[in-house]
């Protein structure tokens, strides 16, 4: 914790401060020829500082000298050396100076800080393709930001507008999706597919591509089906994964693993403002409520010497961490009644703003804590700082755990007692708001289970199913880069249209699960069943088929003057299971068609 956050323990008014052992000399010389002021540490002289006349702190300097004697404990300057250094070395002394005379002189706001600014922008890959260029449609008609991920920049500007959010860049070549080109997405459509076309060729508008590989003797385009469907997932899924968040929170301390050796906490108390105060963090083996290790924040705390708190702090980290996707910081504590304070930082420097939030414990029992970012506080030397930026969640550099005497602008803790304190931590992870609705929607395809499933009639089977080995093992391929959104952690939804085609939304649907249906279904429909899905709650986790409810033989036309209303795709959300995903059925009994 900086300085500044420190004098939040002596924002009202007291008596002087003691800043050394007994007779030690701490004052402001004044002169009316000049506005240069000289301090004084004991014997030591501070290099010379500048004030400006019209502060309130040179007001008040001007007119008195700020003497500090000790009080009934001396102050361990030894400490106060080490606590500096520890925190990536020590300080300019000036800023000391300066946040300790601003602790006389800070008032209370009646502003109220700036709000966190969010974003919901919503990725869609494969956006020049069938399925994605009508996402992006539907998606800027609901004035929902969309950025798009395209391989040609002529293409894509020409089909989606020249002013489209574009990132140019190919899931197959990981170079080209470096994630910093991600930043602010929170959800993805992905519709890229790796391309299947007649091997006699097509009309220059694609007409027997439209129509289905049942009506053409088909070939892979391009890339292969490894290269797009499994490979491409990867790269895809590292890219965004840190953008969209995991639907059990990223895990920030936590005795599992090595996790715990990823921060270096370090007291942090209020020996750097003079007080005698003193805190540490250790690991207790069996302390946790499962009876493993947990993390300790103990200490005592003394109002001697105008002190009142302590704390511990993270080092900064070595990489800011970017916690954007999520929605505040959990602690799982042991409490003991009182209040406690987090405080995050996104800055590298030592006196800077610490984003402040306090929470109550239950004495006794284990709790989860929830501090939403949005009630984070800008607090800077002890007061809350209304023109303070936005709390920043993409690049948080250090923790924080305080037990103070004060709370914020001079008011107190009500919880405050002096004396000896314990807070067992055992784990500390960023989370996402209840209800998780989906961050990644992705358009696979129906079949995927089914080239290896015993006793399968393939005659009765899409031209897909029968020609896998033939195209490049493509549903396979699909099946497994399926299985690495599952593995991911990613809050998902994924589609498995029917045969796709260019027939008009509206039909009746059917919804199954356990990959056995065949037929057709409108890609304009799969566009806004996709849409549908990353808004609701009932669509997290779940894998599906979809086609319409009208045969192969019969167009599905509609009066343009009267289409048929958009469905409430929830009701069909609602009855699906988590967890089918047809890959049961690889060594059961023939599937139905």
């Amino acid at each position: 914790m900086s300085c500044s956050s420190c004098c939040a323990a002596a924002a009202v008014p007291s008596p002087p401060v003691v800043l050394a052992r007994p007779r030690v000399r701490f004052a402001a010389s004044c002169s009316t020829r000049t506005d240069q002021k000289v301090l004084f540490l004991g014997s030591r002289q501070f290099p010379r500082i500048t004030y400006n006349p019209s502060s309130r702190a040179s007001s008040r300097l001007s007119r008195r000298e700020v003497i500090a004697f000790a009080g009934q404990q001396s102050w361990d300057i030894g400490r106060f050396v080490r606590t500096l250094y520890f925190f990536n070395g020590p300080p300019n002394p000036l800023k000391i100076v300066e946040s300790i005379i601003s602790s006389f002189t800070s008032s209370a706001s009646s502003e109220a800080p700036k709000k966190m600014e969010t974003s919901d922008v919503v990725l869609v890959t494969g956006a020049t393709g069938g399925v994605g260029r009508r996402v992006v449609d539907i998606l800027r008609k609901k004035g929902i930001p969309v950025r798009v991920l395209a391989r040609n920049d002529d293409k894509a500007r020409s089909m989606l507008g020249r002013d489209v959010d574009l990132i140019i860049g190919d899931v197959t070549k990981e170079d080209t999706l470096d994630p910093k080109l991600f930043k602010g997405v929170r959800k993805v459509v992905n519709a890229v597919s790796v391309i299947v076309g007649p091997k006699e060729g097509d009309t220059p508008d694609r007409q027997k591509y439209k129509q289905g590989i049942k009506f053409f003797e088909p070939e892979i385009k391009g890339p292969s089906p490894e290269m797009v469907e499994y490979i491409g997932m990867q790269n895809l899924i590292n890219a965004i994964k840190n953008s969209v968040g995991l639907s059990e929170g990223k895990l920030l301390f936590g005795l599992k693993g090595n996790l715990s050796g990823k921060i270096v906490w370090g007291a942090l108390d209020d020996v750097v403002m003079g007080g005698v105060s003193e805190s540490t963090f250790q690991i207790l083996p069996t302390g946790s409520e499962t009876g493993g290790p947990t993390g300790l924040f103990k200490g005592t705390v003394s109002t001697s010497n105008n002190g009142g708190f302590t704390s511990i702090r993270t080092k900064n980290f070595t990489v800011p961490e970017d916690l954007s996707a999520y929605d505040g910081i959990e602690l799982r504590v042991k409490g003991d009644g009182r209040r406690y304070k987090l405080i995050i930082r996104t800055s590298y420097e030592w006196d800077t703003i610490g984003y402040t939030e306090s929470f109550d414990t239950t004495k006794g029992e284990w709790q989860s804590v929830k501090i939403p970012f949005s009630s984070l506080k800008p607090v800077f030397r002890a007061r809350t700082m209304t023109d303070a930026p936005p709390f920043d969640a993409s690049s948080i550099t250090s923790l924080q755990l305080m037990f103070s005497k004060f709370e914020y602008d001079g008011k107190l803790n009500p919880t405050f007692t002096e004396g000896p304190f314990e807070l067992p931590f055992s784990s500390i992870k960023a989370y996402i708001n209840e209800p998780i609705t989906p961050r990644f929607v992705h358009v696979s395809s129906a079949g995927v289970t089914r080239p290896e499933r015993p006793g399968l009639d393939l005659s009765k089977q899409p031209p897909a199913v029968r020609l896998n080995k033939e195209l490049g093992s493509i549903l396979t391929y699909k099946l497994k880069g399926e299985d690495l959104i599952r593995e991911s952690g990613v809050p998902y939804t994924i589609v498995r249209p029917c045969a796709l085609t260019e027939e008009p939304a509206g039909a009746d649907l059917i919804f199954d699960q356990g990959d056995n249906i065949t037929g057709k279904i409108s890609r304009e429909e799969v566009a806004r069943i996709c849409v549908a899905a990353l808004a609701s709650p009932n669509a997290v986790g779940k894998t599906f088929e979809v086609k319409s409810t009208v045969p192969f033989s019969e167009p599905y036309v509609i009066d343009p003057s009267n289409s048929p209303p958009e469905k409430d795709y929830e009701v069909y959300f609602k009855e699906l299971k988590e967890g089918i995903t047809g890959k049961e059925a690889l060594e059961a009994t023939p599937a139905q068609v």
